[in-house]
C-alpha cells in the first residue's frame, strides 16, 4: 500500500464515501460481526494464556515434588517412617523431607470421601512429602535402597501422570489459538457478504460513477475505508467489553484450580489491544478482495 492509499484509507474522501452506505443492514452486521468476534478472541486469547500458565505451573511444581507412602502394618509403621526419612535425608539431591500429619492427610481425603472420614480405624499408609534440589536425586538407586532397608515404601515421583496434565494444558492453549483462527477466518467471511451485499446493492451507483470517468480503485478504496473502519470500531467494542468480562472473573485460587485464573496478567492486558488493529487488517483484506472481485464482474 502507498502513502496515498493510505492517505485515502484514513482521512477519506467524502465523494467516495457517498458510493457506500453509511447504514442500514451490511453496516450493522459488519459492526455486530466484528464486535461479536472480537469479544470471543478476548476470551480465547486468555484461555491460552491461561493454559500456558498453568502447564508451565504443573511442569515446574510436579518436576520437583514426589511421594513416599510406607504401606506397613500400625506397629511398623512410625519405625519405617523414621527409617524413611534418615534415608531420605541422607540421599543427595533431596532439598527437604517432611512426614504429613493426620490432620493433613485427612484432609487430602475430605473431598472425596467427606469430613466424618474414621482414620483411625482405617489403614491408611503414612504419606512423605519429598522435595527434589538441583539437580535431582538418583530414583533408581533411591528405591533400591528404600526395597532393601524400608519394605513397606513405595516412592511416587509423579511421572505416571504429571505428562498427562501438562500435555492436557498445551493441548487446551493450542486449541484457543486454533479457536482465535477460526474466529478470524469466521469474521473475514462474514465481512466478505457485507461487502457484496453493499457492492451489489449499489451497482447503478457503480455504473453512473464509470460513466464520468471514476476508475474501479477509486470506487473500491470507499468501500474499504468505510468497511475497515466499521470493523475496527466494532472490534475496538468488543474487545472492551471482552476485557471487562476477563477482570470480572474470579482471581486464581488453589482452591478452584484450573477453574480461576482464566485472565491476563502483567504486560499480557495489553494483548487485547492488538485484536481491533488485526481486526481492522482482516477486515482491510476481505473487502479488498470482494471490491476488486465483484466489479470485475460488473465491468
Amino acid at each position: 500500500m502507498n502513502l496515498s492509499r493510505l492517505r485515502n484509507l484514513i482521512v477519506g474522501d467524502a465523494q467516495a464515501d457517498r458510493v457506500v452506505p453509511p447504514s442500514g443492514f451490511t453496516a450493522q452486521l459488519t459492526l455486530f460481526v466484528s464486535g461479536a468476534m472480537a469479544f470471543l478472541a478476548v476470551f480465547a486469547l486468555a484461555l491460552s494464556l491461561a493454559s500456558g500458565r498453568l502447564a508451565d505451573r504443573w511442569a515446574e511444581e510436579l518436576a520437583r515434588a514426589a511421594t513416599l507412602r510406607i504401606n506397613a502394618p500400625a506397629e511398623q509403621r512410625v519405625a519405617q517412617t523414621e527409617a524413611a526419612l534418615s534415608i531420605l535425608e541422607q540421599t543427595p539431591g533431596v532439598a527437604s523431607v517432611r512426614a504429613l500429619s493426620r490432620e493433613e492427610q485427612a484432609a487430602l481425603l475430605t473431598p472425596w470421601f467427606g469430613t466424618e472420614l474414621p482414620l483411625d480405624t482405617l489403614p491408611i499408609p503414612q504419606l512423605i512429602e519429598v522435595i527434589e534440589d538441583d539437580p535431582g536425586y538418583d530414583a533408581v538407586g533411591l528405591r533400591l535402597r528404600l526395597q532393601a532397608e524400608v519394605p513397606g515404601a513405595i516412592l511416587d515421583d509423579h511421572t505416571r501422570w504429571r505428562a498427562p496434565l501438562v500435555d492436557a494444558a498445551q493441548a487446551l492453549r493450542r486449541l484457543a489459538w486454533v479457536s482465535i483462527l477460526l474466529i478470524g477466518g469466521a469474521t473475514a467471511a462474514m465481512i466478505t457478504l457485507a461487502a457484496n451485499a453493499a457492492l451489489a446493492a449499489n451497482s447503478q451507483v457503480i455504473e453512473v460513477l464509470r460513466l464520468v470517468g471514476a476508475l474501479d480503485t477509486y470506487i473500491a478504496q470507499a468501500f474499504i475505508r468505510r468497511f475497515t473502519l466499521r470493523a475496527l470500531l466494532g472490534a475496538a467494542v468488543g474487545v472492551a467489553l471482552g476485557m471487562i468480562g476477563v477482570w470480572l472473573m474470579p482471581e486464581a485460587s488453589r482452591e478452584g484450580g484450573f477453574l480461576t485464573g482464566l485472565g491476563f496478567q502483567g504486560w499480557s492486558w495489553l494483548l487485547p489491544l492488538c485484536i481491533p488493529v488485526l481486526g481492522a487488517l482482516v477486515a482491510f483484506a476481505a473487502t479488498t478482495r470482494a471490491a476488486n472481485k465483484r466489479l470485475g464482474d460488473l465491468a
